[in-house]
């Protein structure tokens, strides 16, 4: 009898869990049931913490949502975070080498994850600069991704000590030629918002002629 009560536990537990796309034990409001059990039950789905379902991805993949899924638990694993840097520069040409790993920022410590889903890469970054980045909603799935513009400042941001004159900047190839007087001055104010020299002379290197 105590058998068939944990039985039915647990398919409810992996019903609720196949129909969301991750689920962390805390939110679970499941009546009557432990977390410690339900630690036990969702353990074999994943770490850290949260879980998926191999019945929810492969119903991601079947309805084209697979990479919107990607990008949503690229943000969830280790929240708050955004999808930028290299990531987001080569979704918008700025780099041409395409990434191996999601990268993000986050006011988290650094961090580095791999799974059965990718390689997520976070880079901590201080309060105050932890914005430009929008949310969108696409099948269902919240997606934090830094503005092309972000990504760049953050992409730079995390160098500056390292590209102190156009030499080293042009090494990077990035593909700046079609930047607007708008998207510089949303550079310039997240430079201003950094307030360091460094990052004033990076500016002038990229776009002085």
């Amino acid at each position: 009898m105590h058998i068939m009560r944990n039985e039915k536990k647990s398919k409810k537990i992996i019903d609720l869990v196949e129909k969301l796309p991750i689920v962390r034990v805390e939110n679970l409001g499941i009546s009557g049931i432990k977390k410690g059990y339900l630690r036990v039950i969702l353990s074999r789905k994943s770490k850290k913490g949260v879980y998926t379902s191999k019945k929810f991805v492969e119903n991601s993949k079947s309805k084209g949502e697979y990479s919107d899924f990607l990008e949503f638990l690229a943000s969830e694993i280790y929240a708050p975070s955004y999808l930028s840097l290299d990531y987001i520069l080569y979704k918008n040409n700025i780099l041409t080498e395409i990434p191996e790993i999601f990268t993000l920022m986050t006011k988290n410590k650094t961090a580095v994850f791999s799974n059965k889903f990718g390689n997520f890469f976070y880079h901590k970054i201080k309060d105050s600069l932890f914005l430009g980045f929008d949310v969108a909603k696409k099948n269902n799935f919240l997606i934090y991704r830094a503005t092309k513009i972000k990504a760049l400042f953050d992409f730079l941001y995390l160098r500056k000590n390292l590209l102190g004159n156009k030499t080293a900047i042009k090494e990077l190839r990035l593909n700046l030629e079609d930047t607007r007087e708008k998207e510089k001055k949303e550079l310039l104010n997240y430079i201003k918002i950094e307030g360091s020299i460094a990052m004033k002379n990076i500016y002038l290197n990229l776009f002085e002629k």
